[in-house]
This record gives structure tokens, C-alpha cells and sequence, in this order.
């Protein structure tokens, strides 16, 4: 076993935000699922990311019931289940010790936010020399508000801005910024020669 799939913040503390009726990728719980499945079926390691912010009293604060992973996926025994509180997946937690003991060298990374913390592992990643693939129909974001929006926007008031950052638009930059630099970017069917909720 030389490889892992890292799951990322695919947790209920996205789904509770009224945002979540604007995620770019509504299947995302279902195509996780199935690269977790190919994971395990092919031996490879499944590590479980969780993001929390103790004492925010948002959605990320574990006191508020909502970092656990998402209805629909579930973590198996023995597959490490790791909480940050940094972007990546790296800097705040025991992640590289873990895939170092396994003899990890190949990293397969999905979930939320696409260009926030999935693409940040998979930078940092790939500067720790892991190879690393990115699949990016098994992530999931958001429209990203401009800069010198006004602090707290509705959804519908974001949607409507024209200056708003469009969900696909920010996959599209992602793929761009990471493919021949810091990931070879791929599809769910493309590693599993299956894919579901198209």
C-alpha cells in the first residue's frame, strides 16, 4: 500500500449553512463514496480530515454538533479520522506522521472547500513530495463573494452581485493552478471506471 485517499471537511458544518443550497456539486457525499469504496477495495488507505474552529460558536465549533463527517459516508475501523484547524491538512496535525509510518507516497485528495482546503493539502502535499492526484468531480465549493462585498450577504444577494465569483469559475482556476504544478488532476470515473449522481 502506497497509496491513500484523503478525505477532506466533507462534514455537516457545510450542510447547515444556508450556502449549501448554492454547492457547486450536489453529488459530492455520493462520488466521494465511491472513490472511498475503490480505496478500500484496492487496499489503499482512507484518512479521514475534519476542520474545527474550538470555540468559534459557528458551525465549525465541535461544541455545536456539526464536525462529524456527512450523512451517507462512513468511516471504517482503523481508517484514521484527523481534525485541523489550519487550512491544509498538514500543518496542525499528525497527517504526514501517519502516512510516513504507512509508506505512503501517493496521495488522492477530494472533498470541501475545492480551492480553499483541498487545493491548500494538495499544494502542501506536493511540496512534501508526495504525488499527488487531484479528483476534482469529487469536490465541492461555492461562489466566492468579491472582495469589497458587504459583510453578510445573503445567498440570494450574492448570487445576484455580478461581481461574484461563480462556483465553476473557481474549479476551472483550481484545475489550472494545480495540473502540471502541484497535482495531476483526474475524475472519478477516470480512477474508477465508474461514476454515479451524474
Amino acid at each position: 500500500m502506497t497509496n491513500a485517499l484523503v478525505v477532506i471537511d466533507v462534514q455537516e458544518s457545510f450542510r447547515v449553512r444556508p450556502l449549501w443550497q448554492a454547492v457547486s456539486n450536489p453529488a459530492v457525499v455520493e462520488r466521494v463514496g465511491v472513490l472511498v469504496d475503490a480505496a478500500r477495495a484496492a487496499g489503499d488507505l482512507v484518512v479521514w480530515v475534519l476542520h474545527a474552529e474550538p470555540g468559534s460558536g459557528g458551525e465549525f465549533d465541535p461544541a455545536r454538533g456539526h464536525v462529524r463527517v456527512m450523512a451517507g459516508l462512513e468511516p471504517a475501523p482503523r481508517e484514521p479520522i484527523i481534525t485541523k484547524t489550519s487550512h491544509n491538512a498538514f500543518t496542525t496535525t499528525n497527517l504526514q506522521q501517519v502516512l510516513t509510518e504507512r509508506g505512503i507516497r501517493d496521495l488522492t485528495v477530494c472533498g470541501i472547500r475545492t480551492e480553499q482546503c483541498v487545493e491548500t493539502t494538495a499544494r502542501v502535499g506536493s511540496d512534501l513530495g508526495y504525488a499527488v492526484t487531484f479528483v476534482t468531480d469529487a469536490t465541492a465549493t461555492f461562489p466566492i463573494p468579491h472582495r469589497e462585498a458587504p459583510p453578510g450577504q445573503t445567498v440570494t444577494e450574492l448570487l445576484a452581485d455580478p461581481r461574484t465569483l461563480a462556483a465553476e469559475d473557481v474549479v476551472t482556476r483550481t484545475e489550472y493552478a494545480l495540473a502540471g504544478r502541484f497535482a495531476t488532476v483526474r475524475t472519478v470515473a477516470e480512477l474508477t471506471g465508474s461514476l454515479t449522481g451524474s
